[in-house]
């Protein structure tokens, strides 16, 4: 069976980069392209972290791009107070090697799903601002995308409000762009990312490998521990982005369900909230595919062996 075709849209951010290592790393995926949007950083330094995460694994074959800086119309929201001021506190970021693609986002998805000989997937893990443009500006495009699989979103609390997660309080009218797009879309949220916890013995799991890139790993996971414990009280931050990943790089990790998905855009205090009608109550057709569990140690051991593949 052939490798997936994948466009990896992010916005580094410590566990976008691991989510890239995971997608870089596993033979069910070939990684056609990086995208990068404003989200836990700043644009440019989203994308600088992306070029950094390809540089410490010894890619140089990916093409990297920059999206969008902004919401499609919001102002961006950003989480220095996780990611640090650059968006991977802790370790001293080596000088990237990976080159800037000179073409947009937008332009570079085109150009890879036009190229390619079968649809291609999408797995975004920020704010989904360059997913909705995609669909909304090259419609023609939809029947050559596979899916997106997106982190974001909960069927139960939010980590950036009480209600809403960041990716979704960032840029809920994306969201919902591409929800009423009809591309298949799986919604991976904080109900299971919160399960793929940093504990120690994970942490010491992935240093063993004793390569660069775990060792560098190593540093990012130390401060993002340490943030997460300071804001959330949650000593062993959890890993959100890599689950993403591992709905199409080790499917039988992830547990999904097909139900209807909707995102608020205009609540007071629920603007962001995505609404998971996992009972059927609202009688409506299912339009998305939502993550309700996740098998913890199966998932490290496909990160682990991820990096074991990378320099």
């Amino acid at each position: 069976m052939s490798a997936i075709p994948v466009i990896i849209d992010c916005d580094p951010g410590h566990d976008d980069v691991v989510a890239l290592w995971l997608a870089l790393g596993n033979p069910t995926l070939d990684v056609r392209a990086v995208t990068t949007v404003g989200g836990n950083v700043p644009l440019p330094l989203t994308t600088m972290n992306a070029r950094v995460a390809l540089t410490v694994a010894g890619v140089n074959d990916v093409p990297i791009a920059a999206g969008a800086a902004g919401p499609l119309a919001r102002e961006l929201e950003t989480a220095e107070f996780i990611h640090g001021e650059n968006g991977l506190g802790g370790p001293e970021l080596p000088t990237p090697t990976m080159p800037l693609d000179a073409r947009s986002a937008q332009q570079l998805m085109v150009d890879v799903i036009e190229a390619a000989d079968e649809p291609v997937a999408i797995v975004a893990t920020g704010p989904i601002t360059n997913v909705a443009v995609l669909v909304r500006d090259r419609p023609d495009l939809k029947p050559r995308i596979r899916e997106v699989v997106w982190m974001g979103g909960s069927t139960e609390r939010g980590n950036a409000t009480p209600y809403a997660e960041f990716n979704a309080l960032v840029d809920p009218e994306a969201l919902a762009v591409v929800l009423e797009s009809g591309v298949k879309f799986t919604m991976v949220g904080l109900n299971v990312t919160h399960q793929a916890l940093l504990t120690a013995d994970v942490r010491e799991r992935i240093l063993a490998v004793g390569n660069n890139t775990s060792k560098f790993s190593d540093e990012l996971m130390r401060f993002f521990c340490d943030t997460n414990e300071a804001v959330y009280g949650m000593p062993d931050g959890p890993l959100h982005d890599p689950v993403a990943v591992a709905v199409l790089a080790a499917p039988e990790t992830v547990e999904v369900v097909h139900t209807r998905l909707d995102v608020e855009t205009h609540g007071t205090h629920t603007l962001g909230a995505t609404s998971v009608d996992l009972h059927g109550m609202l009688q409506r057709e299912p339009n998305a595919y939502v993550a309700v569990g996740l098998d913890v140690d199966a998932f490290w051991s496909a990160v682990v062996d991820a990096i074991k593949t990378l320099d």
